[in-house]
């Protein structure tokens, strides 16, 4: 059954190498769980999150099955089920669908959307996720920064991530305050989040 986490904020502590002013100017993203739930299996095939809204929380949840994960954020109700692309839930209003999403194997996942949030120059230390993560941005701009690069995800998009263990750093990017909706898939047996360093060329 889904476990809904209310009032529980996380907030990411600085954990980039800047020099001491430029650490004290840099205000954390703060990370705010939504909703989780384990399963022992995930589906065949390709996976996608899709996102959709609903009129009610208690409709989304009823609509959520095994693999969706109900939640408010945004003065509005959200669904995110994970599967195959191209379903429907009934009832509820498609809003975007994103992947395919990088593998993930595991004797146990854990399913679980995160919100993230800050004004403009707020960010996440260095770390890595046990599994995939994918990204849909609701207000702001997010910078998601790994050795493969920078993706900058605007209002309205929804983006993949890298797969597991590659090391990032998330941060506000736009010119007003970010509002993001975080979706992973993850081995649950494994910390949910481990402080990580990129390459020296990188820092």
């Amino acid at each position: 059954m889904m476990r809904r986490l209310i009032g529980v904020v996380t907030v990411f502590a600085l954990g980039v190498c800047l020099s001491p002013a430029a650490a004290v100017a840099q205000q954390a993203l703060v990370i705010k769980p939504l909703a989780e739930k384990k399963v022992t299996e995930l589906p065949n095939g390709p996976l996608f999150w899709r996102i959709e809204n609903f009129p009610t929380l208690a409709q989304a949840e009823a609509a959520a099955g095994h693999m969706g994960l109900a939640a408010e954020s945004g003065g509005k109700t959200w669904l995110f089920t994970l599967g195959p692309a191209g379903g429907a839930s009934a009832g509820g209003a498609k809003v975007a669908e994103v992947g395919p999403l990088p593998n993930v194997v595991a004797t146990q996942y854990l399913l679980r959307i995160n919100e993230a949030s800050g004004p403009p120059g707020s960010i996440t230390r260095v770390h890595t996720h046990p599994g995939s993560e994918a990204f849909y941005v609701l207000a702001g701009e997010q910078n998601i920064r790994t050795p493969h690069g920078v993706m900058r995800v605007r209002v309205g998009q929804a983006e993949t991530g890298h797969g597991a263990d590659t090391p990032m750093q998330v941060s506000s990017s736009g010119s007003t305050d970010l509002h993001a909706l975080v979706m992973f898939v993850v081995d649950a047996d494994k910390p949910f989040s481990s402080p990580a360093e990129f390459p020296s060329a990188q820092r």
